[in-house]
């Protein structure tokens, strides 16, 4: 018993004369002189000391993806794979298909009417420039999200650097919301045509239109270039995996090892105040126009604005009802199935511009017969 005893007290002095020349962790989280580490790296039955592991930085490689990783689990990011949606990758190939024929519905009809807009004269009007608005808007936001959506789908999980998933993340959010503020703009311009017609030449001038269009476009950028800093203070420390089709405030801001509360905070506020209010007022403008069209003393004037009218709110309900229930869910929807979100997330992306064209466009006469027009052109 005694030479056991002595044996260990000779171990552990040999262990506090070593010189310090760097730390390692063994499994217990005790920390020892680097210097003895190959002199007690196995366990001593007298001694009862566990095996040492030093732990030393790493780099982890994934495709073409680079994590550095430090003893303080800081991590520094420089791309983030994303995965499609999460529970259906079996059957993404198939979602696949309508949703590359919904982008080229969308690309193709947009086409169509910015073309036939900005080649007839006769057509530069208020309405159809804010049509043409819309239209440039829908390509712009479907071409954005879409391609990468169907690269995933095809070839499974895609990389994407840092700061290219800033930079969609920017666009995806300051061509949504120039989204509302056109559709609000076309709200307005009905509510004059149809309720204030004596004044509609005299008020919606073509400077105005073009003031319209600057606005819109300086709102989108000064209610998101704040979002996109905000996610720039964040330290991630987790995993670089985004488990959806393209990259979204949340979704990055949710990797963060910080606090993310002004994150949440500065996104619900700035939704309430720009698409939220444009809700609100697009609801009232087309709340007037019904009443001004229910007493008009034509029958067949009744019908016919109403049929336009009607098909002007379901759109706008889509486009809204998707982006609000996609939008709350991802902060609060902790129980909601993750492939449900990251669907509706692309649905609310990809629908309205699909429907956009046929809506407003083939349901205005002069549209629909310009483009008739090209269709039946001789060759």
């Amino acid at each position: 018993m005694l030479p056991a005893v002595n044996a260990a007290a000779a171990h552990a002095r040999s262990l506090l004369d070593c010189e310090p020349q760097g730390k390692t962790t063994n499994r217990v989280g005790v920390h020892r002189p680097q210097a003895c580490s190959s002199q007690s790296s196995t366990t001593s039955p007298q001694a009862g000391f566990t095996e040492q592991i030093p732990t030393m930085p790493r780099t982890e490689d994934l495709g073409h993806l680079s994590t550095r990783i430090s003893n303080s689990t800081s991590t520094h990011l420089t791309a983030f794979l994303l995965t499609g949606v999460p529970g259906l990758e079996d059957f993404q190939i198939w979602i696949s298909i309508p949703f590359s024929f919904m982008y080229l519905l969308a690309v193709i009809g947009n086409g169509l009417v910015m073309a036939v807009v900005v080649g007839d004269r006769n057509l530069h009007e208020p309405m159809y420039l804010f049509l043409a608005m819309l239209a440039l808007n829908d390509v712009l936001l479907c071409t954005v999200t879409v391609p990468q959506m169907l690269l995933i789908f095809w070839q499974g999980p895609s990389p994407l650097t840092f700061p290219a998933c800033l930079t969609q993340m920017f666009f995806v959010h300051a061509l949504f919301l120039s989204e509302s503020a056109v559709l609000l703009a076309m709200a307005f311009d009905r509510y004059v045509a149809i309720c204030t017609p004596l004044h509609y030449a005299t008020f919606l001038t073509g400077s105005l239109i073009s003031k319209v269009g600057l606005a819109l476009v300086t709102r989108s950028v000064a209610v998101v270039t704040p979002g996109v800093l905000l996610i720039l203070r964040l330290r991630f420390c987790r995993e670089n995996i985004i488990h959806h089709t393209y990259c979204e405030n949340m979704g990055i801001a949710k990797l963060a090892c910080n606090s993310i509360a002004l994150n949440s905070i500065y996104g619900l506020t700035a939704a309430l105040l720009t698409t939220g209010l444009d809700f609100v007022l697009i609801s009232l403008s087309y709340w007037l126009i019904l009443r001004t069209v229910f007493q008009l003393p034509s029958r067949e004037a009744r019908t016919k604005a109403f049929a336009t009218c009607g098909a002007h709110i379901c759109v706008i309900l889509i486009f809204y009802t998707l982006a609000f229930f996609s939008f709350f869910t991802h902060r609060f929807g902790d129980h909601v199935p993750k492939h449900v979100l990251i669907l509706l997330a692309n649905l609310y992306l990809l629908v309205p511009p699909t429907m956009n064209p046929i809506v407003y466009g083939v349901k205005t006469k002069e549209i629909r017969m310009h483009v008739l027009g090209l269709c039946n052109k001789p060759k």
